[in-house]
């Protein structure tokens, strides 16, 4: 019996390294999708419009705030990678619409995503994916746009 306890303690100490090192990657998908699924399900109600850093607004453009940041992770044990990243993006789409409503903007403009090192796309974002997180980091200004 103690042979056994022994053989399995000494397995899962040999296998825990892997597990932390397990699926720890950079993953890019395309922003927009993930805007509407949030707009479509009701997290986002429309009156903020999200604009990555490369693609402009029409109209006149006063900046409210220029210095956000929005760090969002979610739960990605056993998941696939594009939902949870969708997920936590979601979540910081959220929590960006709720500060441009509380500073009288109508718009969320230059984004651009900023884990570890800032990564610009017109159309895509960048996720962190490991083993048991997926997160995002975006910054961002507020602006009127009229």
């Amino acid at each position: 019996m103690k042979a056994k306890a022994l053989i399995l303690i000494a397995l899962l100490f040999a296998v825990a390294p892997g597990f932390a090192f397990a699926k720890d990657k950079i993953a890019h998908y395309v922003f927009q999708n993930a805007v509407t699924a949030a707009t479509e399900s009701g997290k986002l109600d429309g009156t903020v419009k999200f604009y990555l850093a490369g693609n402009t607004p029409n109209g006149q453009i006063t900046i409210v705030n220029d210095d956000i940041e929005v760090n969002r992770k979610t739960n990605a044990f056993g998941k696939r990678d594009e939902p949870t990243c969708n997920w936590a993006l979601q979540s910081a789409l959220i929590s960006l619409q709720d500060e441009a409503k509380k500073a009288g903007a109508n718009a969320v403009v230059d984004i651009v995503s900023n884990y570890d090192t800032e990564y610009r796309d017109s159309q895509n974002y960048e996720c962190h994916i490991g083993f048991l997180m997926s997160g995002v980091i975006m910054k961002a200004k507020l602006a009127k746009v009229q």
